[in-house]
């Protein structure tokens, strides 16, 4: 059987050079199939219905609703407005009803109800306030919706129930200043978020009481920490600027190793199968790092797509 991924990416009209989603056999590298979509920079699965969904980053954002076929070929069943500019990510929640998004331009979250067919049915928008840059959308295991802001340095919290959505009563989780938090992860009580404009990535306990903090890339120079991952006890880090993949100890944070990522700019990373496979958006493939002990070694391997910037594994 083969072990496969959607890759998406950035399009010619979204300033990259990407043919849209692509299907590709991770063992050979090879490219199964094209699929053309605008600018689908972030993809998420349906986690019971064969359905994808991909955000159209540009500044009328849009969501796609992708049927998967038996060979997991993409049709269009339709496109929507994600109700905010330059969605970059986007998240199906465990019970498979509700699609958040996350707006990067105008810094609004918009949650969607999911149907038995896996289309979109009713939304809810929720703008910020000037400044605010939605990053990412996680939904915790305590039920409530998490999206980093980039640039209002908070973590903000909603309450889903049922097909409703609302605003945390107790607000947003106020982080560092400066940090502008990007993407994280929750990994054997903690949280972990990476701080694309400080550098550095930090641990929180619960309660969001922080525990540690270290820098994301031991090298010089300037680092813009894209992708964070936690799994088995280590936290994975992609780095832009030094081009490398960081692994770090959970939930300490103390630097285990640093190693190249087999390209340039690391935009998003994705592990299955013993392996890493690396989006390097500059360098115009995914590279694949083989794991020894949790640690990425060299590549072995590269799949060629223009501007990729999302690698999603179909377990």
């Amino acid at each position: 059987m083969l072990e496969t991924a959607y890759i998406g990416g950035y399009t010619p009209d979204t300033g990259g050079s990407g043919p849209g989603i692509s299907l590709a056999d991770l063992e050979s590298g090879r490219t199964l199939a094209e699929t053309a979509a605008p600018g689908p920079s972030f993809l998420a699965v349906h986690p019971r219905l064969p359905v994808l969904y991909a955000v159209g980053e540009s500044e009328q954002g849009t969501v796609g609703v992708f049927a998967r076929g038996a060979d997991d070929g993409l049709e269009l069943l339709a496109r929507r407005s994600s109700e905010g500019s330059s969605p970059c990510h986007l998240a199906v929640n465990p019970a498979g009803t509700l699609l958040a998004v996350a707006n990067y331009g105008d810094g609004t979250v918009s949650v969607h109800g999911i149907d038995d067919a896996g289309l979109l049915t009713t939304v809810q928008a929720f703008p910020h306030r000037e400044g605010a840059h939605a990053h990412q959308a996680t939904f915790g295991e305590d039920g409530v919706l998490y999206v980093t802001d980039l640039g209002t340095d908070e973590v903000r919290r909603f309450l889903a129930e049922g097909d409703r959505v609302s605003e945390h009563p107790d607000g947003p989780v106020r982080l560092a200043a400066g940090m502008g938090p990007r993407h994280m992860a929750w990994h054997g009580g903690h949280w972990y978020v990476a701080g694309e404009l400080d550098g550095t990535v930090r641990a929180y306990d619960a309660g969001w009481r922080e525990v540690a903090v270290t820098a994301a890339s031991g090298e010089q120079g300037e680092n813009h920490p894209s992708h964070l991952e936690a799994h088995d006890g280590r936290v994975y880090v992609a780095n832009r600027g030094p081009d490398t993949i960081a692994v770090l100890s959970a939930p300490g944070l103390d630097r285990l190793a640093e190693v190249p990522c087999g390209g340039a700019w690391p935009r998003h990373f994705a592990i299955t199968g013993g392996r890493m496979h690396v989006a390097n958006q500059n360098s115009a493939g995914v590279a694949v790092l083989p794991l020894e002990d949790g640690i990425p070694q060299a590549p072995t391997g590269r799949i060629s797509v223009g501007t990729p910037s999302c690698v999603l594994p179909l377990r």
